[in-house]
């Protein structure tokens, strides 16, 4: 790569460096330095992005040089701006939208993540821009191959890592607010899992609007990824999160082949849509009531308490029957989650678990995360449109710490599904 692809100077002396280079990974760390500043000056860095629905993130972080007029984001505080102190990766995870209640989009595969970094004169000149580079985040690895699958009812994207194999397979359920969103399948692609990304509605010639959904269509997934040449292992892994961590549940425990399920803040009983399988209601829905949306300052509901308890005799029915499950489960809860109470959830099925002698699950909670847990370094999102409260909702969390969270979690994902899928190539000859 090009020296002049890693920076441009705007001043004579001012560089700006990302190493170990400017273009990476949508989930790999970037270390940004600045050199050529003038002793102890002040200056201002700042970060801009546009999401996949135009719109305009942004962050800033004030710091002062040392001695001989460097800066290094991994040892040097930033002393006011979009986050404070010393943060590596803060100008990322803190960008916020220039529009209230916007969650940052990038859902497509193909289209990196463009971040603009630039360093603004704090002292003579104030706010002139001394230098600047662009930090291309990409979501596909190279040699990961991308295929868009329309078969039977399946619609959805199938990625397979570059390499003979044999693979794990993973398919995610990332289906929060309908369509499909590749991003985290592709990015686990790229780590050496074979990942099918799946619909559930508002995709391609699917409806936009359901009224239950079907197991059904969740097996034939499984059986098509189960069938992948490069797939090794008898069975597969499931991820979810908030909605699809009950569908991830019903699907290991009323299939076979579910070898381990990643649930991240989701519920303990089937919500808001009745579960049919084999033409037959399975769960009915746990539902809402949306009298119980608490209004706030920033003009966003608190819906935490919005759903019904699960516990409650009416609602028994619609209790996922979790001791069924034969594979692994990694129950994963934000303890500030303000989409609902994920922490009393866990709490629930690990009692569930633990009545019936299974010790087939662990669990992992993060103080201070809200209940977007992602792959790591997108920006934070506080505040949201939701479709079932018709309007704006606080997810919860601490910028920080919700940052932290994600980094932590997507190393614990991959230990997670490498220790409990199996990967044997007598598994993918069979299928050549």
């Amino acid at each position: 790569m090009h020296r002049s692809s890693c920076f441009r100077k705007m001043s004579s002396q001012v560089r700006l460096r990302l190493l170990p280079r400017a273009r990476c990974m949508f989930d790999e760390p970037v270390q940004v330095k600045v050199a050529g500043l003038r002793s102890r000056q002040m200056v201002t860095l700042r970060a801009r992005s546009t999401d996949e629905k135009g719109v305009v993130f942004s962050s800033s972080a004030t710091f002062r040089a040392d001695g001989s007029g460097q800066i290094d984001l991994e040892r040097d505080p930033s002393l006011g701006g979009t986050y404070t102190g010393v943060e590596p990766m803060g100008l990322l995870w803190s960008m916020r939208p220039d529009t209230l209640h916007k969650r940052f989009q990038r859902t497509k595969s193909l289209n990196p993540h463009m971040v603009k970094i630039s360093v603004h004169d704090q002292e003579k000149e104030e706010g002139r821009i001394l230098a600047e580079a662009t930090n291309e985040r990409l979501l596909i690895g190279d040699g990961v191959i991308r295929r868009t699958v329309r078969e039977g009812n399946i619609r959805g994207v199938l990625f397979t890592p570059p390499g003979e194999g044999p693979f794990p397979a993973v398919l995610d359920l990332y289906t929060s607010g309908g369509g499909l969103s590749e991003k985290r399948a592709s990015l686990l692609a790229r780590r050496g899992f074979v990942v099918l990304t799946v619909a559930l509605y508002g995709n391609s010639d699917m409806s936009r609007n359901i009224r239950e959904i079907h197991l059904d269509y969740l097996e034939e997934a499984l059986e098509f990824l189960k069938k992948q040449y490069k797939v090794g292992g008898k069975g597969v892994g499931v991820i979810s999160i908030s909605k699809s961590g009950d569908l991830a549940l019903s699907m290991a425990s009323y299939l076979q082949g579910v070898e381990a399920v990643v649930w991240i803040n989701g519920c303990s009983a089937n919500t808001l849509l009745p579960l049919y399988y084999q033409k037959s209601q399975i769960l009915p829905p746990l539902m809402v009531d949306l009298s119980k949306l608490i209004p706030t300052e920033s003009e966003a509901f608190n819906g935490k308490k919005v759903m019904n308890d699960p516990l409650a005799e009416e609602n028994e029915a619609t209790l996922i029957p979790v001791e069924r499950a034969e594979g692994r489960l990694l129950f994963v809860a934000s303890e500030d989650d303000l989409n609902w109470d994920s922490t009393a959830y866990v709490d629930m099925m690990v009692e569930r678990l633990q009545r019936h002698g299974k010790d087939n699950f662990e669990t992992v909670c993060y103080p201070g995360a809200g209940h977007y847990l992602e792959p790591p370094y997108g920006p934070y999102c506080p505040s949201s449109f939701h479709a079932v409260a018709g309007g704006p909702v606080l997810w919860g969390g601490e910028a920080r710490s919700h940052a932290a969270a994600e980094v932590h979690l997507w190393k614990k994902i991959q230990e997670f599904f490498r220790a409990h899928l199996s990967c044997d190539a007598t598994q993918t000859k069979a299928k050549l």
